[in-house]
């Protein structure tokens, strides 16, 4: 099972083996990460799972769909060229060993 890590906004490093299909929010929520908030479950609704990923990566990620590209505009924390929702991206073998670091708010 491919794993990515979640970067907490302290530094500790958080790897979780995600199952191909599941997204990144679904996999932090089920073991309890802190800082993915997730309100509305997965829904692309409320930008409360709203993580950064590493700028050279993010061609390694599906592409935004306009929904996620409004919601970005209303995150809690500074929005970034990295700024991706979590609930937005499903793991894929290409994403293995990919970081994702969590804003210090939701």
């Amino acid at each position: 099972m491919p794993e990515v890590h979640l970067i907490q906004p302290d530094g500790r490093r958080v790897t979780l083996d995600v199952p191909v299909g599941t997204s990144i929010m679904q996999a932090a929520v089920s073991a309890g990460v802190a800082g993915i908030v997730a309100e509305c479950g997965g829904s692309c609704m409320c930008a409360t799972c709203h993580v950064y990923v590493d700028e050279t990566a993010l061609a390694r990620l599906p592409a935004m769909l306009p929904t996620e590209h409004e919601m970005l505009e209303c995150t809690a924390a500074e929005r970034r060229p990295g700024s991706r929702l979590s609930c937005q991206v499903k793991m894929t073998e290409d994403l293995a060993g990919l970081s994702f670091t969590l804003p210090e708010s939701q």
